[in-house]
């Protein structure tokens, strides 16, 4: 008799990551497209030779260095396995079976994910017309069984934002028990005013957790580190259901050195900015619809054309991340990188 499984998991949604195709540009992923700087990768390297030694279990050093650096209490801290299984571990945290997971879509792929696996139930609500979070209608389908709101901001896959006002008034409307999950992934490439810093509302709000990570901006996607800012009782919760030596010592040693050389990477992420806002501009110009982003990545909402556009692009040697139905999220590469998607773009027939 085989090894019976759980029944729900026949409706778990897979997560697609990004492919890597041999002699084609990869813009699929939201990587940054250069290597981690000189110094991280000496801290790396300097780290693997304790290899065979275990990490320290509760990540004790970056922890006190990102409260230092964030002026915060190191007990409002989780460092994770990036931040995407801090999504799992909060789910874990605050959810019984039964319990809601309410968050927009199309957003981070992950969370219907985490919420099925949390024994949760996924209430997805749709984008507005603007594919932009529709906080009155998330506040809306909040009911007394729900526990945990993800907010995407900036969004995943649709670079758009939410700005302070509306957050606010949304915020307003959250039940004080309900946890409401500030995920900014992408914060260091924002440059609207207006998009509010989610560790500043994290001193007024007593039921906010703000998720970062080093994949992004720091440029460490492949060493897995993130952390969550929270109520000290839901930060240790979180270290609590965390799988042990979750994060390497290589890892460690590479997120304390970028933050080291913090000015040196925001000024390359400004660079991914300005070809963000290269891409949106010509793009548009060629007929596309593309929201504005305050992100490292454009979304082009192709709806059926999704996968028809991610082909022609990969037969114009371009990786780009297509989501059927919905749309095309393609990454700020370097500037020839661009150029070529473009040229791919320029190509496809409308």
């Amino acid at each position: 008799m085989p090894v019976r499984l759980r029944d729900d998991l026949a409706a778990l949604p897979a997560y697609v990551a990004g492919r890597t195709v041999p002699g084609a540009v990869k813009l699929a992923s939201n990587e940054m497209p250069l290597p981690p700087l000189p110094a991280v990768l000496d801290a790396i390297t300097r780290a693997a030779e304790a290899g065979n030694r275990y990490p320290d279990i509760a990540v004790t050093t970056l922890t006190a260095r990102l409260a230092e650096h964030h002026g915060i209490d190191p007990a409002r801290l989780a460092v994770g396995c990036g931040s995407v299984a801090l999504c799992g571990q909060l789910v874990q945290s605050v959810c019984a079976p039964g319990d809601e997971v309410v968050f927009a879509w199309r957003s981070f792929e992950a969370y219907p994910i985490v919420a099925l696996t949390g024994h949760a139930q996924a209430v997805r609500v749709p984008l507005t017309a603007d594919h932009v979070h529709d906080l009155d209608a998330m506040a809306d389908a909040i009911t007394d069984r729900t526990r945990l709101v993800f907010v995407c901001n900036p969004n995943n896959p649709t670079g758009t934002a939410v700005d302070e006002d509306a957050l606010r008034a949304f915020l307003a409307r959250v039940p004080s028990d309900v946890l409401v999950v500030l995920d900014e992934a992408y914060r260091e490439f924002v440059s609207d005013a207006r998009v509010p810093d989610g560790l500043a509302l994290a001193e007024e709000f007593d039921n906010i957790c703000v998720l970062r990570t080093f994949s992004k901006a720091h440029r460490l996607a492949g060493l897995r580190v993130g952390y969550a800012v929270a109520p000290p009782e839901l930060a240790a919760a979180l270290r609590g259901v965390s799988v042990p030596f979750a994060v390497s010592s290589p890892a460690q040693a590479a997120a304390l050195a970028a933050l080291e050389h913090l000015d040196e990477l925001l000024a390359d992420c400004a660079g991914a900015v300005a070809e963000v806002e290269r891409m949106t501009s010509e793009l548009r110009t060629l007929g596309y619809e593309v929201p504005p982003s305050q992100t490292n990545f454009v979304w082009l909402p192709l709806g059926e054309r999704a996968t028809e556009f991610s082909e022609h692009a990969l037969e114009n040697k371009v990786v780009v991340r297509a989501f059927a139905g919905d749309g095309v999220r393609v990454s700020a590469g370097t500037s020839e990188e661009v150029d070529l998607f473009l040229a791919a773009a320029g190509s496809f027939p409308r």
